[in-house]
């Protein structure tokens, strides 16, 4: 969603100790006498019998050499609460009064803690549910609606980076953000990167289970093209790597989507080759300044100009020409891997309407890019990457689009009717093409690959908490939605897993229908579902790892609806 518009840090060191690398340790015993003292030295005050029940399972669980009761924040304690819930909140809906909470928020310090909240959790029989700390549209990983009460694991703290520029590998705990990651490598190497999000407070575990796109995927791919290991805690409780998981699963975690399967503690990604000058520009056009043709002819070669180039563009109404008045400005953004002068060589060619000249051009390191894409203002140290914060806050609906066709002039103008009808309406189109036509559309759950011209992002945002204003802004966008069926994909028409959007069908309870469960299954996964399912019958049968769009088991269908899979 980014547009142009000193915190603690846990490091990760390669002398992690070993014991931290291993699985869960075995049940220990803790006496009555040690238990009080523990409860009593706790922060917060212990009331509510879940919460109570949790705090002793987990310490039975974990090595109490790492202190842990720092670690828990419940509603008693309000302010802290409340700023660690809001803390990477991105849509502000999510955080209304009327939305419920979680009883209990749960910060692990360490691998272990983790696999102590899924055994504990299990174990009292509460829900689950994890944040990786990025932005996550619909909040299901804070938010619950289909049960209570519930526990928020919070992995925030895990955020340690290992970059190997020997080996062009990095390993990334899942509560990093990709900016994190991205100063990480610049740390390192001027000439290294890595395919991900153009918004750097992207928490790093969501991501990359989401398929993870951005300004480099024409030329290297997605983040999960580029992710070759990962260590997850199972529905047991165990730690496991590629190798333990093995390949249906290590496939289904990257790009089936977050909190099915497993809860990512870091991701091992291939980094990539990046020159050490390329070049970036935005270039506006109005109406007023042939901004409907222009965008017309983006459509038909956006996907297939030079892979180095990626140029997505940014629609939105912008006060006009005439006094009171408004019309659409369309702002082409864009990253080339390369010097300005061959940038100007491959536009002059393939998309000279568009009249680039050399001073819209601005050459700069892959890191500064990554802040300028980012919509950072100039001159930004990349040291405010490690902040991890979001630019934008605000109530919002988002809605996507695959689109596989020119949409043509004439329903350009349709859209750009409905988009002056409402107050602060956002779309971002992002390119396809290059890379992302080579790869399988099998070879990870992310399936929109050949064919796709571009993928479409509507957003509207109000900023009051208010019943009727929710409303306006909700019937708008679906009214929008409605308008582009005749130009996105079809059968499924496709959706972005990573743009959660439960108006495509949800879960209605803990133990989800397939058929349902199909109605937004086939438009995030297209027939990769089928086998997200699969995998997700066999690593945990007992649907523990749930949400509003979780992937679904097989085991609660009959035989009829087995055979419709098969």
């Amino acid at each position: 969603m980014c547009i142009n518009t000193t915190t603690p840090r846990y490091l990760f060191h390669s002398t992690m100790q070993e014991q931290e690398r291993k699985n869960m340790t075995t049940w220990k015993c803790c006496n009555l006498f040690v238990l009080i003292v523990l409860l009593l030295s706790a922060p917060f005050v212990i009331s509510d019998s879940t919460q109570q029940r949790f705090y002793q399972c987990i310490q039975q669980y974990i090595d109490q050499s790492v202190p842990f009761s720092s670690a828990f924040f419940t509603p008693e304690n309000s302010t802290t609460f409340n700023s660690i819930l809001q803390s990477s909140a991105q849509n502000l809906r999510c955080l209304q009064a009327s939305v419920s909470k979680p009883d209990l928020i749960f910060t692990p310090l360490t691998e272990s803690h983790v696999q102590a909240a899924v055994v504990c959790a299990k174990q009292i029989g509460i829900h689950l549910r994890v944040r990786s700390g990025g932005h996550d549209y619909e909040g299901l990983s804070y938010i619950s609606e289909i049960e209570s009460p519930f526990v928020i694991l919070d992995l925030s703290r895990l955020r340690a980076i290992d970059v190997n520029v020997q080996e062009n590998t990095a390993w990334v705990q899942a509560g990093a953000t990709i900016g994190e990651l991205y100063y990480r490598i610049s740390q390192k190497s001027k000439t290294h990167g890595f395919p991900a999000g153009l918004c750097p407070s992207l928490g790093v575990g969501g991501h990359i289970t989401g398929g993870a796109y951005g300004p480099m995927m024409r030329k290297y791919g997605l983040g999960v093209d580029n992710a070759i290991d990962a260590r997850i805690v199972d529905a047991t409780g165990r730690v496991l790597d590629r190798t333990s998981m093995g390949e249906d699963l290590f496939w289904a975690i990257r790009g089936g989507g977050g909190a099915s399967f497993g809860i990512i503690l870091s991701w091992k990604l291939r980094l990539v080759p990046v020159p050490a000058i390329v070049s970036v520009f935005t270039v506006p056009k109005t109406l007023e300044q042939n901004g409907t043709k222009i965008l017309h002819k983006w459509e038909q070669i956006a996907d297939k100009i030079n892979e180095d180039l990626f140029i997505r563009v940014i629609i939105q109404p912008v006060d006009g020409p005439q006094k009171g008045k408004r019309t659409i400005q369309t702002a082409y953004n864009a990253l080339f891997l390369g010097r300005a002068e061959r940038l100007l060589d491959v536009m002059n060619e393939t998309f000279p309407e568009l009249g680039l000249k050399r001073n819209d051009c601005l050459e700069m390191s892959w890191i500064q890019s990554v802040l300028y894409i980012g919509g950072y203002p100039t001159n930004t140290p990349p040291e405010v990457l490690l902040q991890g914060k979001s630019l934008f806050k605000s109530f919002f609906k988002a809605k996507s689009d695959f689109v596989r066709k020119p949409i043509g002039e004439t329903g350009l103008e349709g859209l750009w009717k409905r988009l002056l009808e409402e107050d602060s309406p956002l779309i971002i189109w992002n390119p396809f093409g290059g890379m992302m036509a080579k790869i399988s559309e099998f070879e990870t759950p992310f399936p929109h690959r050949e064919g796709v011209i571009y993928k479409i992002q509507y957003l509207t945002a109000w900023n009051n908490a208010n019943d009727e204003l929710e409303k306006k802004h909700y019937d708008w966008i679906r009214k929008l939605y409605k308008y582009m069926a005749a130009y996105a994909s079809m059968m499924p028409r496709e959706a972005y897993v990573n743009y959660r959007d439960l108006d495509l069908g949800k879960n209605k309870d803990n133990n989800p229908s397939f058929i349902e469960a199909c109605s937004w299954g086939y438009k995030y996964f297209k027939d990769n579902f089928s086998k997200l399912v699969l995998v997700k019958t066999k690593v945990d049968p007992d649907n523990f790892f749930r949400h509003e769009q979780s992937i679904p088991t097989l085991l609660n269908m009959d035989q009829t609806k087995t055979r419709m899979i098969n």
